[in-house]
């Protein structure tokens, strides 16, 4: 594995459907935190580029105004490309346009067609993140096309993420990296059962939500309110079910409740690039019942860790839930600590950047 001999000068632009710390970013957010954390910590200078209303503490933010993109997750393969009037990303991208010289290397980190066809355009070498697998043909073309011209540029977080594209087998395989040290492991939990997401329907909450009516176990819900409609189509569904809304919460209060809960469902109706809540989860000690299809097939150890279940069926998330008491909420959290420190993920990085650095043609 190749290694950075010397510290690098790095901007990180950001998604474009919301500013940092506003959650509409979904686990983009996280992961780019995470991310900073872990190449701040090995000295290197980064800047990030984000909309305006952003936050990040402690770090260089450059926040730049302009109107949020939609998201990519519902608009069907043949979606045509669209930016709003004053687009936020055409305009992070002018910024980084002007000073690119200033740095040795992008990272892109938002899902969406301008940046990676800008890419070619640019004199500083771009690399790009991608945050969720194969959505529209238009897309994938656009990443296929840096791929071709820009070998080992583009990464994704999982190998069913890469299995989407017809390009997968020429991803580079990042995973994902966490500061185990802001999550509080939790021995005894109540009895609970958690979901965390954005609220819309790819998701899939509805199942997690039939789950908790049928067993008469609570289950608390975390995420931010993108879908309102769906919401309310869900409790007109399940009126009865003992479920709570908890709204959006930052690391520090969301995996101190979440912590006391006795599992964590995934029911994405999606392939899900990674998912970083069942990492999360397992940092507290939460066993993991998830859908066997995308990113959490990859992350759970099936009756260590948690439950591998068929995929759309609440009959077998049911089953799981019966099996939890044998599983140690130990070996979860020493689980993480080997494979999704911050330590891990700077490694990998660093040996991305070494290669995307030396390949690259004067």
């Amino acid at each position: 594995m190749a290694h950075l001999s010397r510290s690098l000068k790095l901007l990180f632009l950001s998604t474009s459907v919301g500013p940092l710390g506003s959650g509409l970013g979904g686990g983009v957010e996280l992961t780019l935190k995470n991310i900073v954390r872990s190449l701040t910590h090995r000295n290197h200078e980064i800047t990030v580029v984000a909309p305006g209303g952003s936050v990040l503490e402690g770090f260089s933010l450059v926040e730049i105004a302009g109107n949020l993109q939609t998201t990519a997750q519902s608009e069907g393969r043949d979606a045509w490309i669209g930016m709003p009037g004053n687009s936020v990303l055409a305009n992070m991208w002018d910024y980084t346009r002007q000073v690119q010289t200033q740095y040795d290397l992008i990272l892109n980190f938002a899902y969406d067609w301008l940046p990676f066809y800008l890419t070619p355009f640019f004199f500083c070498p771009v690399a790009h993140l991608v945050s969720m697998g194969s959505l529209t043909a238009a897309m994938d073309r656009a990443i296929a096309q840096v791929i071709n011209q820009f070998p080992g540029t583009v990464a994704v977080h999982s190998r069913a993420q890469a299995q989407t594209f017809p390009f997968g087998n020429q991803c580079e395989v990042m995973g994902n990296g966490f500061d185990l040290s802001q999550y509080t492991f939790c021995p005894k939990p109540d009895n609970l059962l958690g979901w965390v997401g954005r609220l819309a329907p790819e998701k899939g909450l509805e199942d997690a939500v039939a789950v908790a009516k049928e067993t008469g176990i609570p289950l608390k819900i975390w995420g931010i309110m993108q879908d309102v409609a769906y919401w309310h189509d869900i409790c007109d569904q399940y009126p009865n079910a003992p479920i709570s809304y908890e709204g959006f919460l930052p690391t520090a209060e969301l995996q101190q409740a979440l912590g006391k809960c006795r599992a964590l469902l995934m029911t994405p109706r999606w392939v899900e690039a990674f998912g970083n809540v069942a990492i999360e989860a397992m940092a507290c000690g939460v066993p993991v019942i998830a859908y066997d299809r995308g990113g959490p097939s990859e992350i759970v150890q099936s009756g260590k860790t948690g439950w591998l279940v068929e995929p759309d069926s609440i009959t077998s998330l049911i089953e799981a839930i019966a099996l939890l008491d044998p599983l140690d909420r130990a070996q979860c959290r020493e689980y993480v600590e080997a494979e999704y420190s911050l330590t891990a993920m700077g490694d990998r990085l660093e040996a991305w950047f070494t290669n995307i650095l030396t390949s690259r043609k004067p």
